[in-house]
């Protein structure tokens, strides 16, 4: 997001991939007998080398596939947001999201790549959604969709289902970008449903949230942002929000914030624009890769290293963050996600391997290394997901984010500083952490890189608490107290189900997005970069 102003953390970015999720609580469970915190899991303790178990892997999927079809309403084809363990019809949450839809998209088309499901059930599946997609209200201009839907009858929630408070539709940049990389998947791996997909995602103008910088009332960096969304019919977010509109027609209430950080899930949006042409490439460049190092921006979590370079006429300090003696450009919290969701259907380290090439291993070996040594949970994987305590909440780990207050990784909320060089003094550079908690689906993503140790990881958490239903991996899990968050959220599973078809399915979602067209259109772009980050400090 912008930040405005270099005291004040601006607002949490997952929030509008899965808020509506905070207000549903999650179920925990009574400390395992078993649960070990601060070792290594049995699983790593008696292996003597890190191998995937493809098998395994594809058992794992399969139960993930259950939970996504237990929280798809049969007669829409869209999935609910949430569900418990249960996995019955009656306990799905009520509500859902353009990026809800999205992954069950991309996870359909996985099913059929395992062999979960027939290429006719896949089809039909993806024919049923997309037909609901194509009627559901929207924002015509644009042909952007709103936050939340009901998932049973694909209508605009104007009110949340279990509080009755007011919901003002929004359309959000980064939720249309995860509809809109799901409906390139569509349309270029199955053939019967490739018409549906098609017709909404070009009916799709990325261009409708980017402030190209031209408006004197309104600058962002050069090069342009990204606008967290906008409001089509009424101001949801007064003081935060300014009319206008960079496509024509009938102005919305546009947020005042932007993504501004590359290290992101938010770049998704930015691919799409490049790809279609609605967004010129520099925009790509105008985002940070850390804030400055001098004094005035000593508010951030540590003093990054870098150089200056300049690509498409845009200046770029190529920061990183120091951590256990690695260089990572980090995220704006940490976590495994912002990093690494993008990489599902775009391989950036190949297309990239100076800056993408390089910071994907490294962030998974500094989450690994945060959960194994520094730490100490003997468990590693950490992004936003469902609190074992109940409801929501952002973990990463803190080091590897700019929000000096970020995501966490441990129930207690331990904050890591190392200060800001010479500007700021350290107040906790080296921390006892508490009860760690891990998410399944962060260690699946980084199975695309670490296959081996994020089996073992996975396979540990499997072996050592109650961590697994019906559905597959519950949400996530507290490691030191045993406690687990048993339910399911559509996106997580999704994210499950998008890495594991790339391992498993010979990249298939990958290929599905990366075309020879798409390829064209953006390596060009993110493969001239170079990072600041390096395995050596």
């Amino acid at each position: 997001m912008q930040h405005t102003s270099k005291q004040t953390p601006a607002p949490s970015r997952r929030s509008l991939l899965v808020g509506g999720a905070a207000s549903v609580a999650a179920f925990a469970l009574a400390p395992s007998p078993t649960a070990r915190a601060a070792t290594a899991p049995a699983f790593v303790r008696s292996a003597p080398t890190l191998v995937l178990d493809k098998g395994r892997v594809h058992t794992w999927a399969a139960d993930t596939w259950r939970s996504l079809v237990a929280m798809t309403d049969p007669k829409t084809g869209l999935p609910a947001d949430n569900i418990p363990e249960s996995l019955a019809a009656g306990d799905r949450s009520g509500y859902t999201s353009p990026t809800n839809i999205g992954g069950y998209l991309w996870s359909t088309v996985v099913a059929r790549e395992l062999g979960l499901i027939t290429r006719g059930e896949a089809s039909a599946r993806l024919i049923r959604t997309l037909k609901t997609v194509e009627r559901m209200e929207h924002h015509t201009p644009s042909g952007m969709y709103f936050n939340w839907y009901d998932e049973a009858t694909a209508q605009t929630l104007r009110t949340w289902p279990d509080s009755g408070d007011k919901v003002v539709p929004f359309c959000s940049s980064v939720d249309n970008g995860w509809l809109g990389a799901a409906l390139l998947v569509v349309q270029h791996s199955d053939p019967a449903a490739r018409p549906w997909a098609k017709r909404i995602f070009d009916r799709m103008r990325w261009d409708a949230f980017y402030n190209d910088n031209s408006d004197p009332a309104h600058q962002v960096r050069s090069g342009g942002l990204i606008h967290g969304g906008f409001y089509p019919y009424e101001d949801g977010r007064p003081g935060g929000t300014y009319q206008g509109t960079h496509i024509g027609g009938a102005p919305v209430w546009l947020t005042t914030h932007h993504y501004d950080t590359t290290v992101s899930e938010t770049r998704i949006t930015s691919y799409l624009g490049i790809i279609t042409g609605r967004i010129p490439p520099k925009q790509y460049f105008a985002m940070w890769r850390t804030f400055p190092a001098t004094c005035d921006w000593s508010w951030h979590e540590m003093q990054p290293v870098g150089d200056n370079r300049r690509y498409y006429g845009i200046d770029v300090y190529e920061g990183a963050y120091t951590y256990r003696g690695m260089h990572v450009v980090p995220g704006w919290g940490g976590s495994m996600f912002e990093e690494l969701m993008p990489d599902v259907f775009v391989d950036e380290a190949a297309w990239a391997p100076k800056s993408w090439g390089r910071n994907h291993v490294l962030h998974v070996r500094a989450q690994r290394e945060h959960g194994l040594i520094e730490a100490g949970y003997g468990y590693w994987g950490f992004s936003p997901s469902s609190n074992p305590a109940g409801g929501y909440r952002e973990y990463g780990v803190d080091a590897l984010g700019l929000n000096p207050t970020g995501y966490m990784s441990d129930q207690e909320s331990t904050n890591y500083d190392p200060g800001f060089g010479t500007c700021r003094a350290a107040t906790n550079p080296n921390p006892t952490y508490g009860d760690g908690v891990v998410t399944p689906h962060a260690s699946f993503l980084a199975m695309q890189h670490e296959p081996g140790e994020a089996f073992a990881n996975l396979a540990g958490i499997q072996a050592d608490f109650d961590s697994y239903g019906r559905g597959g991996f519950f949400d996530a899990i507290a490691v030191k107290s045993g406690t687990v968050a048993r339910r399911y959220l559509s996106l997580d599973q999704a994210m499950i189900m998008g890495a594991a078809g790339n391992v498993l399915g010979d990249n298939v979602i990958r290929r599905a997005f990366s075309t020879p067209a798409v390829r064209n259109a953006l390596q060009p772009v993110i493969g001239i970069e170079e990072f600041g980050a390096s395995p050596v400090a």
